[in-house]
């Protein structure tokens, strides 16, 4: 999951997974992020999660203003991986596609420059969408219907994984339940999402 680690003269202060809709950070103490100091504003910026790890930073009306790569944000940002914002004295450096060790690949993190030129769809077999070519692309992709059944499918280091996200309905992985931790695709494996089956082509 995407996540923010906070700086000050190079000295790590914060180290936070952004796992809300939305993170607020500020001076005061019901902010999500509480940095407190006074060139902060008591409700300074906010970070909006979208899907599994799409950022849009939202300045609040600061008094100081929010920086990205020394840019001052104006209206709703979408954050690339490695974005430093600024923030009075602080430097947080956001990383996109991080993931904690104890639920994802036994890694502290990883990061699209580390993917593999590899090329991996999924082909819809049933419902209305049946034929369809889905290609995966993006570090994290997710899939399925919000309280239904939703994976994400992330690359790391040359293979795929598919983790269930939530939803009342558990996923299938080749007619087997996808429990709680993450699974490595193979070609040709058929994944079922409350009765949506697609499968998963793997190439060079």
């Amino acid at each position: 999951m995407p996540q923010l680690i906070a700086t000050v003269k190079g000295v790590e202060v914060r180290h936070v997974h952004l796992k809300k809709d939305r993170t607020t950070l500020g001076r005061k103490p019901e902010n999500d992020i509480v940095l407190d100091t006074m060139v902060v504003s008591g409700q300074h910026c906010a970070f909006d999660l979208v899907g599994v790890a799409d950022v849009f930073l939202v300045d609040l009306g600061s008094t100081n203003g929010t920086y990205v790569n020394d840019r001052m944000v104006k209206e709703r940002t979408h954050l690339n991986d490695g974005d430093v914002i600024a923030i009075g004295p602080y430097r947080i450096k956001f990383l996109q596609a991080s993931e904690e060790p104890s639920t994802f690949f036994g890694t502290t993190s990883f990061h699209t420059s580390e993917l593999q030129p590899l090329h991996a769809s999924f082909a819809v077999l049933t419902g209305t969408s049946a034929g369809l070519e889905v290609p995966v692309v993006k570090a994290v992709t997710t899939f399925g219907k919000p309280g239904v059944s939703v994976v994400s499918v992330a690359q790391r280091r040359g293979a795929y994984f598919v983790t269930h996200l939530g939803g009342e309905t558990r996923p299938l992985l080749n007619d087997k339940p996808i429990g709680e931790e993450p699974l490595m695709l193979s070609d040709r494996d058929v994944l079922d999402l409350a009765g949506t089956q697609m499968r998963f082509h793997l190439g060079g």
